[in-house]
């Protein structure tokens, strides 16, 4: 009888304890952990959820180790959580920290490629952004080219007046601000804004005015290129079209001194001299007839726009 009664009694008190842990659990994990000014912490790839327990500990977040690590198991976050960086707030609660790290909700940075710029240029801006994971590094324009869109030429080749098809790295990147996670490729970046030209250029091709001098999208982004580096305000971008698709009309030499300057290349030293202008590269619209064989800058939807839709004059 006594050993009944003790047994009964250990059973209350166990329950009674059980009792008392769980609800000490469950409120520990729905109020606000210690964290007194916000910060960024960055889950490193690969990281366990007791090595992140661990970090955060040691930063002051949590009193007691023991109950995140129950809370992830009991969760199943062991293989949840994501690689990346996360604002921390203050009054966050554990709940909602381990949410967070579970999400797609990384800080994002912002890095903007300029409209006029070469794709050279453009590569530099991205080398330059020490968030970047850098893949690019040591290759060649063509070879970058060949990774983005899937195609590569022989240096003889001139690119292709068809639809979309990208011989040459110029003008094949869209001008824009693209926003990333820290760890994301700068060939991510560059994949990304070859896929919008071709969906903004496929856009704007539809909208064209009829009757132009340009056979495909291509030779429209070439053009296009060339208004941007001649534009001085956005609003004259129609007008210096309209001038470049008349003199292409009546088979004119387009004389743009923004195409010289770039069948220079490094020997460009800031002025154009007359020999500039005498010499015979394909980019020098004093010498040639038509367009250039490619784009000569990163042209945006403006530019675009003002290539297919030139104002009359």
């Amino acid at each position: 009888m006594k050993l009944l009664k003790f047994l009964f009694v250990s059973f209350v008190l166990a329950g009674f304890v059980l009792a008392v842990a769980v609800l000490g659990y469950l409120r520990y994990i729905e109020k606000p952990l210690l964290i007194d000014a916000p910060f960024v912490y960055e889950v490193k790839k690969g990281s366990s959820t007791n090595r992140v327990i661990s970090d955060l500990n040691k930063r002051g977040v949590f009193e007691y180790e023991e109950i995140p690590k129950i809370y992830v198991r009991h969760q199943q976050l062991g293989s949840k959580l994501k690689a990346g960086e996360f604002n921390i707030k203050p009054g966050m609660t554990l709940v909602e920290l381990f949410a967070l790290l579970s999400s797609n909700q990384q800080v994002r940075y912002k890095v903007a490629l300029i409209e006029g710029s070469t794709f050279k240029e453009a590569r530099a801006v991205l080398a330059k952004d020490t968030r970047l994971k850098h893949a690019l590094k040591g290759l060649s324009d063509k070879e970058v080219l060949q990774k983005i869109s899937g195609r590569l030429k022989s240096d003889t080749d001139l690119p292709q007046k068809s639809d979309f098809v990208f011989t040459h790295p110029e003008g094949s990147i869209y001008p824009d601000t693209y926003f990333f996670h820290k760890g994301e490729s700068d060939l991510s970046i560059l994949k990304r804004a070859h896929i919008r030209l071709k969906k903004v250029l496929k856009e704007e091709w539809a909208k064209r005015q009829s009757k132009l001098p340009l056979a495909t999208p291509y030779e429209a982004l070439t053009l296009a290129s060339i208004v941007e580096k001649e534009t001085g305000k956005p609003s004259e971008r129609e007008e210096i079209a309209g001038v470049f698709v008349r003199r292409l009309n009546k088979k004119m030499r387009l004389q743009t001194d923004p195409t010289v300057i770039y069948g220079l290349g490094d020997r460009y030293k800031g002025n154009i001299k007359r020999k500039h202008l005498r010499e015979l590269t394909p980019y020098n619209t004093y010498r040639i007839n038509g367009l250039p064989p490619t784009p000569i800058a990163l042209a945006g939807r403006e530019a675009i726009h003002a290539a297919l839709n030139p104002k009359a004059g």
